[in-house]
């Protein structure tokens, strides 16, 4: 019988990796019912992926996956086969060295089992349960019998999206808030945030990569390209976010960010949540919109959440005018997103 690991063994040295490096051939084993095992791992290697690994024939069949599963049906992503894994693999995580083959961190994303319905050379139907990701999917190969023979197939979900599902939307237009020249007399009704000068964007995160476009609908993404790690910070989750980038000096001064390469003092501020794991958020009131964002506990040295102020419109407007700003924006607590719109229940005060 071929050793089903002689690829995986010939790619590592088990002195210098923590991976599991069996010296014996696997015994062949067929799992069988409900039984048989997976593993997810988020891989941050040279880019972050994650490798899905299927108990099969007393090994774990491979595909290195670009952006994850997908979690609706009809949209296929990227699967790589790769080699054979160890059993052993199933629960490894880790640091693997930088020079090694797939150097970098290693995380179990979910483990579970599945059940198989169908194994053939170039595709692969299995209904996974695990605590993280459930559902039917094929795995299919797309590439010719030659030359690379089986490594590019594609990943489909094929069972219907959970109850309430919503895809995430190419474009949501920013709302905007009302110019005024004092608080609302209601400050108990109103939430406050600071005003920042800087340059609006909205953030779309999917599978550890980021889509940036400006206020206008703008792809600028290469144009800020320190903010990328953020999108491989929130990974796997996805989500569509409001911000402002700006520069912050070291005496405090904000100003617009400019694109171009990271510098210490660049920002993207978050103010807003309007779309979370299949959920549409535009229609929630703002606290429970900004209860979300502060759940994903964005913070980093690019990134950050700034805090509000429900209730308390002349504190915010003193700590802006110490701080230099330019005022503050007042949102009605029971007010929802509404894109694309400037709208009364968002009013803009000057800190003058």
């Amino acid at each position: 019988m071929a050793d089903r690991l002689e690829e995986y063994r010939r790619k590592r040295n088990a002195a210098r990796t923590p991976e599991p490096v069996p010296a014996e051939r696997p015994r062949r084993r067929r799992a069988t019912g409900d039984r048989a095992r997976f593993v997810i791992q988020q891989h941050h290697a040279r880019s972050l992926h994650w490798d899905l690994r299927l108990e099969h024939d007393g090994v774990l069949a491979s595909w290195a996956v670009p952006r994850g599963l997908p979690r609706e049906p009809g949209r296929n992503h990227l699967a790589v086969h790769t080699e054979d894994h160890p059993m052993e693999y199933l629960d490894f995580s880790g640091e693997i060295p930088a020079g090694e083959y797939g150097g970098g961190r290693m995380t179990i994303h979910d483990q579970g089992t599945y059940r198989c319905e169908k194994w053939q050379d170039r595709e692969v139907v299995v209904e996974l349960h695990g605590a993280r990701t459930s559902g039917r999917y094929v795995l299919f190969a797309t590439g010719s019998r030659d030359g690379r023979d089986g490594r590019d197939w594609m990943v489909r979900r094929t069972d219907p999206a959970p109850p309430g599902w919503t895809s995430m939307p190419e474009l949501v237009e920013p709302m905007h808030p009302t110019p005024t020249g004092r608080l609302p007399a209601d400050q108990a009704n109103w939430g406050y945030e600071l005003r920042w000068d800087g340059v609006r964007a909205m953030a779309y995160v999917s599978g550890g990569r980021l889509r940036l476009l400006s206020g206008t609908g703008e792809e600028i993404t290469g144009t800020y390209p320190w903010l990328r790690p953020m999108a491989e910070a929130l990974a796997p989750t996805e989500a569509v976010l409001d911000g402002v980038l700006v520069r912050i000096d070291r005496a405090g001064r904000v100003r617009p960010a400019r694109g171009g390469r990271s510098t210490a003092d660049a920002q993207y501020l978050l103010v807003d949540l309007l779309w979370l794991e299949g959920l549409n958020s535009t229609d929630l009131p703002y606290p429970q919109r900004r209860e979300l964002l502060d759940g994903l506990a964005l913070a980093g040295p690019h990134w950050q959440t700034p805090p509000w102020f429900p209730g308390t419109g002349a504190e915010a407007l003193r700590t802006a005018r110490e701080q230099g700003l330019p005022g503050v924006v007042a949102k009605r607590l029971d007010s929802v997103y509404q894109p694309g719109r400037r709208s009364p229940a968002w009013r803009s005060v000057d800190a003058s």
